[in-house]
């Protein structure tokens, strides 16, 4: 399981069509977002985007599709599926074309104009979603046309589409009092100003902070690479022959994973645990109470009991309590493994004579240990083998393997960063799949963590032209230095591949109409599969060389790999399990209530018996991805891995590069958000997941 979330669309982009139909209209062409991309494969011209671009085409946009709803509206014939359903969801073309590549940069390269423009944007594109899911005689229309779909020849897509549309609508408070919809709007806009607020505080408290080291001695124990890293990170920072560590996790992990100064890694730890914890102007307990608060009241006017209930309706879990069944299964299996695995590491404490016990900023230097004691395996021996270029190339080797694409680089095309790479996705007869922007490396600008995101997204036009995506994938990997190519930590590798699987997930796509419906809870199935190729034998024997010498790994490390895959299972899922059970628990609240949001978490973590010496993966300051898509969804990672672990058997069971089955999982992909997600695995397995593959391969069971 991962660390880090999915990139979701923006509420923008979320909020009508998900359209990119490329029909603007006429423009002017000062503004790059008001005319047909004249570039290689119509993607943004980045280089030629300016910051005072975005407000008009948002403004502009806003406008056109105001009035794109409001000829559907005035359309006086009897309402169809055709007058009403489809240029709905065709609409908004202009408003999402700004809003992906906003977002898009917002998140990836940011600066304080984007975040004062996504300040100003933020309430005014929340107001403009609410005028469109609570105009009465547009939901008129749209019910019409439910109420009588039976008289309709819709194909599956069709049904599935205007099923969810309804729901969705519904769900967005049409059936409100004219009173409650100005209640809802109210609450609407200012969760959506509190997240955005959220985020930036998140953002900027994690860059804000910087451990500088001015003893070489201090720098005992760490691997020359992440020293050389340090300094380089001193020099962009103005402090030359010094070393900076920061809260990113590609410079934290490994000090705290190789640092032999416990007195440093309590520091730097800490931070990281404290960020937006301090009572400074990044300070987001208050937020988080108020977003918790508001949306507790906004599930009591749409008719639930708790905001967990609204979320969990058009998911495959259905209810919280089939959640939270999961969880507490998962945490009785993981609370004792992770307590065996702290008895082992303070047994190496007091073996070298060292009189403290284990804290949680000693968890991943002991296991460091513990693994070299128990596999005679160390981070710094498997490095060499993971060049990233290696890697990466590995990673389109499963997929050329398994489907037949193959990738090749674009170099003269714009660009959403200078760091970022592009590549044209073709499939084995050389036709166009789609593009492949990939951003591998940590900048102030960008934020944490790993993701994949749109510049556009697959469809057919009304037209029956076929629309290729443009999918990227952003991360936070190690950074090259001067001497050394960027060389990955195991978990570095299985994300890479993560965020490439959903890259694939959107690149294989074959839905005809711009709005479709993925199941959050179905949403990392596509992406955690693929970290089972990226750590099976015969694909590291394939990828995986030495930096120098371009030596395959040895079988040694191989099986060494494979011995130690069930080390620090107790750690990786308790740590994440008691993030998603805090979410939960916070979502799962009835009552609005002035939360004292770190009171409330220390009682829950203390209630379900989170160990001392383990911290929840997410704190709720800084716990991004509920104030994000991942409210009361956190479990997704979860829930998807029952199914990516039960789904990689059926691999196992004919051939990692079985073409019949991977033939069978990629309609799967092909289908994902056009039909219901229980339904498009049984197609693929057979019968409904099983959790068994997923205890056995975390030696959980």
């Amino acid at each position: 399981m991962k660390r880090i979330g999915i990139f979701l669309i923006s509420i923008a982009v979320m909020m009508a069509s998900c359209n990119q139909k490329q029909q603007e209209g006429s423009a002017s062409q000062e503004n790059p977002f008001f005319a047909a991309y004249q570039t290689p494969f119509k993607t943004p011209p980045f280089d030629q985007i300016d910051p005072g671009d975005y407000m008009p085409a948002f403004e502009k946009g806003m406008q056109k599709h105001k009035d794109q709803i409001q000829e559907i509206v005035n359309n006086e014939a009897k309402p169809t599926f055709e007058n009403t359903i489809e240029p709905m969801v065709y609409s908004g073309q202009l408003l999402n074309k700004v809003a992906y590549v906003f977002y898009g940069l917002n998140s990836a390269n940011t600066s304080d104009t984007l975040q004062k423009i996504a300040q100003k944007v933020s309430p005014k594109l929340s107001s403009h979603r609410d005028e469109i899911a609570l105009n009465a005689k547009l939901f008129e229309r749209i019910q019409s046309v439910y109420n009588n779909r039976k008289q309709f020849d819709l194909d599956q897509e069709e049904s599935y589409l205007l099923e969810n549309i309804y729901k969705d609508f519904v769900r967005n408070g049409a059936n409100l009092s004219d009173e409650d919809k100005q209640k809802l709007k109210e609450i609407n806009k200012k969760l959506s100003s509190l997240t955005l607020q959220f985020g930036q505080n998140e953002l900027k408290a994690t860059n804000d902070y910087k451990m500088v080291i001015e003893d070489k001695e201090n720098l005992a124990g760490l691997p020359e690479s992440v020293i050389q890293t340090a300094a380089e990170t001193a020099k962009e920072k103005g402090l030359e022959g010094k070393w900076v560590f920061t809260t990113h996790k590609p410079s934290m992990l490994p000090f705290l994973t190789h640092a032999e100064n416990r007195d440093l890694r309590e520091e730097l730890y800490k931070a990281y645990l404290n960020r937006c914890n301090q009572g400074t102007e990044y300070d987001n307990k208050d937020i988080l109470s108020q977003i918790v608060d508001l949306r507790v009241k906004k599930a009591h006017l749409l008719g639930y009991e708790t905001y967990a209930d609204y979320q969990l309706e058009t998911r495959m879990a259905k209810e919280p309590k089939r959640v939270m069944n999961l969880l507490n299964r998962l945490w009785d299996a993981a609370l004792p493994v992770a307590k065996e695995e702290r008895e082992q590491m303070q047994a190496i404490i007091d073996k070298e004579g060292k009189d403290f016990d284990l804290k949680s900023w000693d968890w991943w230097y002991y296991a460091e240990k513990l693994r070299k004691q128990k596999y005679n395996l160390r981070d710094s021996e498997l490095r060499p083998y993971f060049k990233l270029d290696y890697v990466r190339e590995g990673a389109f080797d499963v997929a050329n393997k398994l489907y037949g694409i193959t990738f090749e680089e674009v170099k003269d095309i714009p660009k959403p960063h200078p760091d970022a790479r592009a590549w044209e996705v073709k499939e084995s007869d050389g036709s166009h799949v789609g593009l492949l922007y990939m951003d591998f490396h940590p900048r102030a600008s960008k934020n944490g963590g790993a993701w994949c995101g749109s510049y556009r997204r697959h469809y057919q036009s009304p037209e029956g032209k076929e629309v290729h995506p443009i999918k990227t994938v952003v991360c936070n990997f190690t950074t090259p230095t001067q001497n050394k190519p960027a060389l990955l930590s195991l978990d570095e590798v299985e994300t890479l591949f993560h965020e490439f699987g959903h890259a694939l997930d959107g690149l294989f796509a074959e839905n005809t109409y711009p709005r479709t419906f993925v199941a959050q809870d179905f949403v990392e199935l596509p992406s955690q599969i693929m970290e089972h190729w990226a750590t099976h034998p015969k694909v590291l024997r394939n990828y995986a060389k030495h930096y120098k010498t371009g030596k395959t790994i040895p079988d040694e490390l191989v099986d060494k790999i494979e011995k130690s895959s069930y080390f620090n299972q107790g750690f990786d899922n308790v740590e994440y399990l008691a993030a998603a059970m805090l979410d939960m628990a916070y979502h799962n609240l009835s009552e609005p209530k002035d939360l004292q949001v770190m009171q409330f978490e220390k009682d829950y973590l203390n209630k379900i018996g989170l160990i001392p010496e383990i911290e929840p993966r997410y704190h709720s300051t800084y716990f991004g991805h509920i104030t994000g898509g991942y409210s009361a969804g956190y479990y997704s990672y979860i829930w998807s891995a029952v199914l990516d672990n039960d789904a990689f058997e059926a691999f196992e069971n004919k051939g990692i590069y079985d073409q019949q089955t991977a033939e069978a999982f990629r309609t799967l992909l092909a289908k994902n958000g056009i039909k219901d997600p229980m339904k498009l695995y049984k197609n693929f397995r057979g019968r409904e997941p099983k959790i068994d593959a997923l205890l056995r391969n975390r030696g959980l069971k």
